[in-house]
């Protein structure tokens, strides 16, 4: 064994104790974790139980407190009375399902009953409570059968409130808990002595909390298999008591002192283990896979830098020849980099003078739409002063509102074409796609008049704005490249016509359409340079659909161009809704 297959058995060993400490570690975290999500379900189990149980008991204490003073049983003093009582009794016991009730004179005398009394009464502790005006309550087994029951004993009071007599009522326990036998999870009551008086698995009645850790013993105190361990400050109890009871649970206690018992939970733990083993497994397994793919990386690594070393000491015993070879194929490694670099800086400047030239063309078409109002507005002043002269005061007022309108006219066209020079990097947010679309117009208004175009869009048939998500400038670039782009397509026709619409459905999007001859090649519109176009000083360079194309993506919406069945292109621009969701 070399010392380097060694070191590399070391490190491997190491890699794989570190892997096994750290997923003990997440198995423990883990196993705690998912024990405390148990511990709370089952508490909440618990106390549903508890309240449960307390709840059924609670109708027979009033039960007992309301028959106390029953007419019938305060007086029972002949036979005919005790019959009377006996049969109110009875009905009691049938409509509430009461295992018997009783009524006894302070001394603890029967004066009426319905069913068997399992004792005498006389001396008991719930007997001598109810004598002492308060409520009794108890619970016992008796006869061959282990009869379960729970005992409420309640005082009937006379006109001085003095005891006259008590009410007991027996309450049949097993059947109070018929109903939630073999429920989830094992739930068990025990009395003050330890002994299991109430459980929802029957197999655990009578048995009663054995000393030390032994948990629960049967009756005659023979051992069970049973073993309990602590997970934190989780109590785990692991045994064989029955099919129907888990072999590794959870232990929970709970005091329920209106009824003066200690209730008890039993919680399968299988589904936490597994949960646990799993988040361990996972972390082992992404920690295997990591180690054998650094290791082979490393073995990769080691093979390259021994090949590497070899070719080293080959470079090394080639000619000068050779040498010379490698710096001139350096030299013109070098050459082609800088070539590129220029290559890169002169399609931006081409970009950038595509531009420039755009924005000249419509600066030329502007200062033509400004001239009219200016030129007006000199007119209208010369006008209005005039009138001044001669005293006519309201037509010089109309003068002067009409030099407003015009100037405000002329500051429209301006502001809309300031805002398209701009070359800023506008954030996105909400833009008015009726608005956009109304300073394009405006901006391609005088070139459409010149070249005899017929431009169809309706502004005025939106009742509010259309808000979607984007740059106002930007997407103004857009509209006016599409319209040019339209208006270039059909000169020389005879019939110039472009129709805008803005479709308002689930996706937003505006159409521009033209008559002109359609697209020759729609698969190559929007790469950069193609043009069927001359490209002059004039012309376009083929860079107005790539930048708009660009442009839409930016925004996250799509443009695509078509040919339509009926003659003349199509270019759709779908863009996204403005939401509050994507301001926020």
């Amino acid at each position: 064994m070399t010392g380097e297959f060694r070191s590399r058995l070391l490190i491997v060993a190491g890699f794989l104790a570190l892997v096994l400490l750290c997923s003990l570690g997440i198995w423990r975290y883990g196993y705690q974790q998912a024990l405390n999500q148990l511990e709370r379900q089952g508490r909440a189990d618990l106390t549903l139980a508890a309240d449960r149980f307390a709840g059924q008991l609670r109708r027979y204490r009033e039960l007992a407190v309301f028959m106390a003073e029953h007419p019938v049983l305060t007086r029972l003093s002949d036979d005919e009375d005790a019959e009377a009582a006996e049969r109110v009794m009875r009905e009691a016991a049938d409509k509430t399902g009461a295992f018997a009730l009783f009524y006894s004179d302070p001394a603890g005398n029967l004066l009426a009953q319905t069913g068997e009394a399992p004792m005498p009464f006389a001396g008991s502790g719930f007997f001598t409570r109810a004598l002492n005006g308060a409520l009794g309550a108890a619970h016992l087994t008796y006869g061959e059968e282990r009869r379960r029951v729970y005992i409420v004993a309640a005082p009937a009071f006379d006109a001085r409130a003095e005891v006259v007599g008590v009410l007991t009522v027996l309450v049949d326990v097993a059947e109070l808990e018929w109903d939630w036998i073999g429920g989830r999870p094992v739930v068990f009551f025990s009395d003050p002595d330890g002994e299991v008086f109430l459980s929802n698995r029957s197999e655990l009645l009578f048995w009663r909390s054995g000393p030390g850790d032994l948990g629960l013993q049967p009756e005659g105190g023979l051992e069970r298999d049973f073993s309990k361990s602590w997970v934190g400050r989780h109590e785990i109890w692991s045994m064989n008591w029955g099919a129907y009871l888990p072999a590794k649970a959870l232990h929970l206690t709970q005091e329920v002192p209106v009824i003066d018992m200690t209730g008890h939970a039993l919680l399968e733990i299988g589904t936490a283990q597994r949960l646990a083993w799993l988040q361990a497994s996972v972390l082992a397994l992404i920690c295997c896979v990591f180690g054998a793919v650094l290791l082979q990386t490393t073995e990769r690594r080691r093979t390259l830098a021994r090949a590497n070393a070899e070719l080293e000491a080959r470079v090394a015993e080639r000619t000068a020849a050779l040498s010379g070879t490698n710096r001139a194929l350096r030299h013109e490694v070098s050459e082609r980099q800088e070539a590129e670099a220029a290559l890169k800086k002169a399609q931006s400047e081409l970009v950038q003078a595509g531009k420039l030239n755009a924005l000249g063309q419509m600066s030329a078409g502007i200062s033509h739409e400004l001239n009219q109002p200016l030129m007006a507005i000199q007119q209208f002043a010369d006008n209005g002063a005039a009138f001044l002269a001669k005293g006519k005061t309201e037509v010089a007022g109309e003068n002067l509102s009409r030099i407003s309108q015009l100037a405000m006219r002329a500051a429209r066209i301006i502001r809309n074409l300031r805002a398209f020079s701009r070359n800023e990097s506008e954030p996105m947010g909400k833009v008015d796609l009726v608005k956009v679309i109304n300073s394009a117009v405006e901006l391609t208004e005088a070139r459409l008049r010149k070249d005899a175009v017929d431009l169809i869009w309706r502004a005025d048939g939106f009742a509010a704005p259309v808000f979607a998500w984007g740059g106002e400038v930007r997407l103004a670039q857009v509209f006016v490249n599409l319209i040019n782009n339209a208006a270039d397509a059909m000169a020389g026709q005879a019939e110039k016509q472009i129709t805008i619409e803005i479709n308002t459905g689930a996706r937003l999007s505006a159409t521009v359409r033209d008559t002109g001859p359609g697209i020759a090649d729609p698969d190559k519109i929007f790469e950069p340079f193609y043009s069927t176009k001359e490209v002059t000083g004039e012309e376009g360079m083929g860079l107005g659909l790539s930048i708009s194309y660009g442009l839409v993506q930016s925004f996250g919406g799509v443009i695509q161009g078509a040919n339509c069945p009926d003659g003349g292109a199509v270019f759709t621009v779908e863009l996204e809704h403005w939401r509050e969701e994507q301001a926020a």
